[in-house]
């Protein structure tokens, strides 16, 4: 039995207690939050008991963190759960300092602990899928990816003051499934972005509306586009076109249900939401943590890729800056 620690009990930390409690083979033995109420509530749905930060990771009584705590927080709980020699389960972004992430990298490898970086959108069963008829050659070659990903409204401004910017924030799982999809590294990065949205957003020195094109060294492309509004609701597609065909994952709706008239067809609107939307997503991938946290297996996505995310978050706001594409090393 996996004893698990949740660090961080606010919505993401509640998402991950309940994919906890459907998997064989994992209990959440202990909680911690800056905060008592939200603690206190997840301990008595969980059975849990709440502890400090330091004696969560310190305790017996834990085999694993997982770390929902906001992103500034991330560096000194990886260091210290490595100390302790804890598995670990961190959610995106490692932290928002491509140089920070490296050192963590090290620190987690001379520990010896297990690592695995929360982009969870590779684990829906979908996209899944669709990478792995990539693999097996169905459309043969990859040529071009297109990822469409938007949300129905965009957060408040005080979340975008702290977010790190529309790519680190929201794009990064998006650059992370072009690195998933290509099979290459991309090697230039060429980003535009404008605040059409809301002006506030603007103001607040980000944008709501971005668009990136990545090239591979072998010259395959991947175009992202960004929006923090979708009327229709939460839009999460993506197509892969190669040399044979082409794969594509469509919009999850409310209902499968289509309806025909005289004045023609009808469907139901897009999922409202990202929790309802990756739900699936968020269980497998915790079950991926557990089970090879339990066997001593490797785990992706690991630190590196959360790392190569990063830097391609940053090399895409860099180019918004610049408004010129950036080469990476």
């Amino acid at each position: 039995m996996l004893k698990i620690g949740l660090l961080g009990c606010g919505r993401i930390g509640q998402v991950h207690a309940r994919s906890i409690s459907r998997i064989d083979g994992a209990v959440v033995t202990a909680v911690a939050d800056a905060f008592a109420e939200p603690a206190q509530a997840l301990a008595s749905r969980t059975g849990a008991q709440v502890l400090a930060p330091d004696a969560l990771i310190d305790s017996a009584d834990v085999d694993a963190v997982v770390i929902g705590t906001p992103t500034d927080t991330h560096f000194d709980l990886i260091h210290a759960a490595a100390r302790a020699g804890k598995a670990i389960f961190c959610e995106k972004p490692v932290d928002m300092s491509a140089d920070r992430i490296r050192t963590c990298q090290s620190a987690v490898e001379s520990a010896g602990v297990p690592f695995m970086t929360a982009f969870n959108r590779r684990f829906d069963p979908s996209f899944a899928n669709l990478q792995a008829r990539i693999a097996q050659g169905e459309i043969g070659a990859v040529e071009i990816v297109t990822i469409l990903s938007r949300d129905p409204s965009p957060p408040p401004v005080s979340y975008i003051q702290s977010s790190g910017g529309i790519f680190r924030d929201m794009m990064i799982h998006d650059l992370d499934m072009a690195r998933f999809l290509l099979g290459e590294e991309p090697v230039t990065v060429y980003a535009v972005g404008a605040a059409l949205v809301d002006p506030e957003i603007g103001a607040a020195g980000d944008v709501d509306t971005a668009a990136v094109t990545l090239t591979t060294a072998s010259g395959k492309i991947c175009q992202i586009s960004n929006s923090r509004r979708a009327a229709y609701g939460y839009d999460q597609r993506i197509e892969v076109h190669g040399a044979k065909g082409m794969l594509r994952a469509e919009n999850m709706l409310e209902t499968s249900v289509e309806v025909a008239t005289e004045t023609g067809f009808r469907r139901a609107p897009a999922q409202h939401f990202f929790l309802e939307r990756y739900e699936a997503a968020y269980h497998a991938e915790m079950a991926h943590f557990v089970q090879n946290a339990g066997s001593g297996d490797a785990m992706t996505p690991g630190i590196v890729d959360g790392l190569r995310a990063q830097m391609l978050a940053d090399a895409a706001a860099r180019s918004h800056a610049e408004k010129t594409p950036v080469i990476l090393a």
